[in-house]
């Protein structure tokens, strides 16, 4: 009786199996030939699997997806880019947040190369602040790498996040993939007119001087475009009148006609709330500075006068409260639909509890408490 042969398998380099290939026009890919040994059993761990090497030029070659699976890591093919991937069970077992969106900023995150994408949009989160690094999966649509310096305001997207998500006001987490569709066109403007179609909505924008109205352009919603607030709070078509300022991602294609006509993908309902007095967002950066704990300053990657300043609606809001009366005063506003201000700091804690937010009534500047940070 013949003996099998075992051959132990400890590394994670695997052979691909391609026996019977056609020359490309390329003459990226060849044809070989090798010999199937049936006697020479493969091993993981001690125990023999049904894998079956083919030597080649003296060389042991296994079938990469089979071998992957008695690994433990799974295999994906991507015809496109024509690229392998071999991912451990873990990895492929995280369930990441999902966004369709686009981005609203761009800018430098706290270590070198890293970025900070602000993203409006839907699906798990309407709202929030990606940190974008070189672990970030970066993509257009046919699967193609780009670079995060690329990445530009504007951009309409497919983000994968978390599988952490910070508890701040947007929430912010680490982008796992980010897939660019399109870049879309983008228009600051007040609307004209707004008119329900057969099809959908239709917007009109521009301006008025001297009494004459001069529509700049015409733009055709149907059923996939979403019209939120500048924090992602969803907004009926129906609720649209004359005179509302906004922020229009349309495009990009457009008919030469005058005015222009263009499919409408975003449109960002801009309010007082988002162009708070300079004046007020410096004062509220005094105060928040008084309250903010000194072992956590020296944690802190956003200077004092660079903290982020917004007027937030409390009913989105959950905060941890120092005193009764902040906890009383803060029930009542909520009770009231009213509104708070809110003050970040990023820090370099912000990967493991998220960055360092803090409270205040719009009403009498009292400090109302912090966020929760994770």
């Amino acid at each position: 009786m013949m003996q099998k042969k075992k051959l132990l398998v400890a590394a994670t380099a695997i052979g691909l199996l391609g026996t019977s290939a056609a020359v490309g026009a390329s003459g990226l890919v060849s044809k070989v030939t090798g010999e199937y040994h049936k006697d020479v059993v493969v091993t993981v761990n001690g125990t023999e699997t049904e894998l079956h090497p083919v030597y080649i030029n003296g060389k042991a070659y296994l079938p990469a997806r089979d071998a992957a699976a008695e690994l433990g890591y799974t295999l994906n093919w991507n015809s496109k880019g024509k690229e392998i991937s071999i991912k451990s069970k873990e990895e492929q077992a995280v369930e990441y947040a999902r966004m369709l969106g686009v981005i609203v900023d761009v800018s430098p995150g706290m270590e070198k190369g890293s970025y900070r994408v602000e993203l409006l949009g839907n699906g798990d989160q309407r709202w929030i602040i990606l940190g974008v690094d070189k672990d970030t999966e970066l993509t257009d649509e046919s699967g193609k790498a780009i670079a995060a310096s690329d990445l530009k305001a504007g951009a309409r997207v497919m983000a994968e996040f978390g599988p952490i998500i910070a508890m701040s006001f947007p929430g912010q987490s680490q982008a796992h993939k980010i897939v660019v569709q399109s870049q879309a066109l983008t228009q600051d403007d007040v609307i004209q007119s707004v008119e329900k179609t057969d099809d959908g909505w239709q917007v009109k924008l521009g301006e008025t001087k001297d009494g004459n109205a001069a529509t700049t352009i015409v733009l055709n919603a149907g059923k996939e475009t979403s019209v939120m607030t500048s924090q992602g709070e969803p907004v009926a078509f129906a609720n649209l009148k004359a005179g509302d300022r906004v922020r229009a991602y349309y495009g990009p294609m457009m008919t030469k006609s005058l005015p222009p006509q263009s499919p409408l993908h975003y449109l960002i309902v801009l309010s007082a709330k988002d162009q708070l007095a300079p004046a007020t967002v410096e004062e509220y950066r005094d105060l928040a500075w008084k309250h903010v704990p000194e072992e956590q300053k020296s944690h802190l990657t956003t200077a004092k006068e660079n903290a982020q300043v917004s007027e937030i609606d409390s009913q989105v809001a959950g905060l941890l409260t120092e005193t009764d009366a902040q906890k009383k005063k803060f029930e009542e506003i909520k009770a009231a639909n009213g509104k708070l201000i809110a003050v970040l700091y990023d820090s370099d804690q912000n990967a493991l509890i998220g960055p360092l937010q803090l409270a205040f009534d719009p009403d009498t500047k009292q400090f109302l408490g912090f966020f929760p940070r994770r």
